[in-house]
């Protein structure tokens, strides 16, 4: 049995354990756990390393070679549930890797994305994974100038590699879902446009209407936040209109919500008077007072992917782009009962 000793462990106290030099050691725990050929004083040290309790110091591997073990995470806002969730897979699938993460939020500007990058670059960040791309790829051909290992998180812009749920997809289910219900009259909050989760999910939505013979005009696409208080505006807009929609769709569960709050303030009765439908699917969903009917975005599998593929270009490797698969999760809120507010939706033109 090896002594503990009571100080930091480091290679020079293994190599006297063991008697062997310090290079020796290196070497022997720099071998991959799963290599099949591993020599027995290999073996040996890395058994005397555990007994001692030996943590690697990353921080001096990175001064020997100029390369940190942690990855930047930019982020518009922490405080979105989603992209808390998104950053959660994102840190354990690092960490699975001997990798750090070290996360900013940039409140969606392009200016404020580029300073906290130059500070990731300062701390020697060894790769970056972006989630507030623009889909216009505003500030990204900044950040590609340093020369840094980047993938882009939960939003794409052409030309990068992404990580993201298939919102086109998702909004296409969402129009043919109401559109088989019978409404006609869509409204759209559909959140900032500069984000490809917005651009998509609406265009997703008017040509899933579209196949069934359902135009959407542009008056009914209204551009406000991913927020309650955006959701809010949104719902007060369409309801102000002459003819108020049928239904909504909100391409964020929160602005969602908010469009809930207006339909409460005014009596209109949800899934009955008017159908409401999210994205995302956040766990608050399936426990409001009325369900909300929402596409469920595989958040988890999102963030592990980023990790996967920025490695995979650290590494030298190609990589294209991934967008996962959403699920629609129907529930009362679009409830296919007769639509009372305005009369009973007419059925879709053939």
């Amino acid at each position: 049995m090896v002594k503990r000793p009571d100080s930091v462990v480091t290679l020079q106290t293994i190599a006297d354990q063991a008697g062997v030099h310090p290079s020796t050691v290196s070497r022997s725990l720099q071998q991959r756990p799963d290599e099949r050929r591993v020599s027995a004083q290999a073996m040996r040290i890395r058994r005397i390393a555990a007994e001692l309790g030996y943590v690697p110091d990353r921080n001096a591997a990175a001064l020997r070679t100029a390369r940190s073990s942690t990855i930047g995470v930019l982020v518009p806002r922490l405080t979105d549930i989603v992209l808390a969730e998104m950053y959660d897979a994102i840190e354990e699938e690092a960490s699975r890797s001997g990798l750090d993460t070290f996360v900013a939020n940039t409140h969606d500007d392009p200016a404020e994305q580029l300073l906290r990058v130059r500070s990731l670059i300062a701390r020697r960040v060894n790769g970056l994974i972006l989630g507030d791309a623009h889909v216009d790829g505003t500030g990204l051909e900044q950040i590609k100038a340093f020369n840094v290992p980047l993938v882009l998180v939960n939003r794409r812009s052409d030309g990068y590699p992404s990580s993201t749920c298939d919102d086109r997809l998702g909004g296409h289910m969402v129009g043919m879902h109401l559109g088989q219900l019978g409404h006609t009259d869509v409204g759209i909050v559909a959140g900032e446009m500069h984000a490809s989760t917005a651009l998509d999910r609406v265009t997703g939505c008017r040509q899933g209407l579209r196949q069934l013979g359902i135009e959407v005009p542009a008056q009914r696409v209204v551009q406000t936040g991913f927020d309650v208080e955006g959701g809010r505006r949104g719902a007060t807009m369409l309801l102000d209109s002459r003819r108020p929609p049928t239904a909504i769709f909100a391409t964020n569960d929160f602005a969602a919500i908010g469009v809930l709050g207006v339909l409460r303030d005014r009596g209109l009765r949800v899934g009955h008077d008017i159908a409401v439908v999210g994205f995302n699917d956040i766990p608050l969903c399936r426990d409001l007072q009325v369900p909300l009917t929402s596409v469920r975005s595989p958040h988890t599998l999102i963030g592990r992917t980023a990790v996967d593929m920025l490695k995979k270009i650290q590494n030298g490797d190609e990589c294209h782009s991934i967008r996962h698969a959403p699920e629609f999760m129907a529930r009362e809120s679009s409830n296919p009962a007769a639509v009372t507010y305005i009369g009973k939706p007419r059925a879709p033109r053939r």
